[in-house]
């Protein structure tokens, strides 16, 4: 007889198969069912399970260092991994901060972004502007700048105060009287008009996901959007932060995914596929002027956390870029997106009850709605998004679904991010699940 579990699990009725073994698309549970991971968890697993050099890699590290506290060493795995990442990032970025994942990432972002005001002689800003429909993690600062509603809805009376924009979301929000161009200028009016409500100098940063990840699902940007951005930040004196936690590293077919915006953040949050699962990890990468201001003034980062830099995370971290590299990963995504969305296209784009398919690299996914024409969506009590993902799994497969897509109450999507190492042949086998997942979830 299986012991009840002493775990605190998300759902606390529900009881969850136990996970024994991976290997590269495919998760094995203690019943010996097969699972394809189409979505990587959370879009972390980007190299899929057990892959050979990153297992090595751990290895080697924890049997000789497998700990250094920062107050008293560096290490080797850190310093390489920093500048690793920083070799090829967006302009400006000159150094990183490491941390043990995404919400911890943002938290670090959000106090480095402060205390560099503090440092300059500005500390009068002190607020961040974020997005609506945007997910940004759950500790509290962070999820005081996440404009995710339903997380927020339990905790809002201890969040910090933050401003909410507009979303850059075409397929909800995009007017059809409007140019792609022109829906850019209005999207990104929306952050103009709130740094306008306050008294100048104290907004500090705008944060936004450069692909939207779970929230509203795979939304990428329409042309032109952050370049706009960009320029009101900067007229503004304020710092733009960019969140690539689910869609950088690799996920959207460029190494971080404002390359294709074609701009530079101040502070660029990266975590998930850094890591790739084998090891918890997360990193900000802060521009040249923000670390030279806090040398030249206090000279310390007022901020710290236990595991920070941990030389067996860095070690799998390290790997994991090298892997992308040597092995030509970013250009795999890039193409194998393409067919991908090929698929879901071939699959779904006539299907009476998906709405949209999004997405860019390895990274998409479907709005389901109850009427196409008109894009209304299911009533939300159904949730059909989890309808989708139990369907999903009792086939063998692995989605990322989430609800709230259009205002954190109604709206279902499910995504994919699957793991580069993916083949074409997993790629139909994932497609052909999701589109018989799809139709018992409706029918239910």
């Amino acid at each position: 007889m299986v012991e009840p579990s002493r775990l605190i699990h998300r759902n606390l009725r529900e009881t969850l198969p136990v996970a024994v073994a991976g290997d590269g698309l495919w998760i094995t549970d203690r019943e010996g069912r097969r699972y394809a991971d189409a979505c990587g968890g959370a879009a972390v697993s980007c190299l899929g399970h057990a892959h050979p050099a990153i297992v090595a890699a751990v290895r080697d590290q924890v049997g000789r260092l497998e700990y250094a506290h920062t107050g008293f060493f560096s290490s080797e795995p850190a310093e390489a991994l920093a500048a690793t990442l920083l070799d090829g990032a967006p302009a400006g970025l000159s150094h990183t901060y490491i941390v043990s994942g995404g919400s911890e990432a943002v938290e670090a972002a959000l106090k480095i972004a402060r205390q560099y005001f503090v440092e300059i002689g500005e500390p009068a800003r002190a607020r961040f502007v974020a997005r609506r429909q945007s997910y940004h993690g759950s500790t509290l600062g962070a999820l005081s700048v996440g404009g995710n509603m339903a997380r927020r809805a339990l905790y809002d009376p201890i969040l910090l105060p933050a401003g909410h924009v507009e979303p850059c979301f075409a397929y909800r929000c995009k007017r059809d009287d409007e140019t792609e161009q022109e829906y850019a200028e209005r999207a990104a009016a929306s952050l103009e008009a709130e740094i306008a409500r306050h008294p100048p100098g104290t907004v500090a940063a705008f944060l936004a996901e450069t692909v939207v990840g779970a929230t509203a699902g795979s939304v990428p940007p329409v042309p032109g959007y952050f370049r706009r951005i960009r320029e009101i930040c900067d007229r503004h004196g304020v710092l733009l932060i960019l969140d690539e936690v689910m869609c950088g590293m690799g996920r959207c077919g460029t190494l971080h995914a404002c390359e294709a915006e074609g701009i530079a953040p101040d502070i660029l949050v990266v975590a998930k596929g850094l890591g790739a699962g084998f090891q918890p990890l997360g990193a900000i990468l802060v521009n040249a002027r923000i670390v030279q201001a806090i040398r030249a003034g206090s000279g310390i980062f007022a901020h710290g956390h236990t595991c920070a830099a941990h030389p067996v995370a860095c070690a799998a971290g390290l790997a994991v870029q090298r892997v992308l590299r040597a092995e030509g990963m970013i250009a795999r995504v890039a193409a194998l997106g393409r067919s991908l969305e090929a698929r879901l296209v071939d699959r779904f784009g006539n299907h009476a009850h998906v709405g949209d398919i999004r997405g860019r690299g390895l990274f998409w996914s479907l709005e389901l709605v109850a009427d196409r024409a008109s894009k209304a969506p299911f009533d939300p009590a159904r949730r059909l998004h989890l309808r989708v993902r139990q369907a999903a799994m009792a086939r063998g497969l692995l989605v990322y679904p989430m609800g709230g897509t259009i205002d954190g109450r109604s709206g279902d999507h499910v995504t994919l991010a699957p793991p580069f190492t993916v083949t074409e042949d997993e790629l139909d086998l994932i497609v052909d699940r999701l589109g018989e997942a799809v139709e018992a979830a409706l029918a239910g």
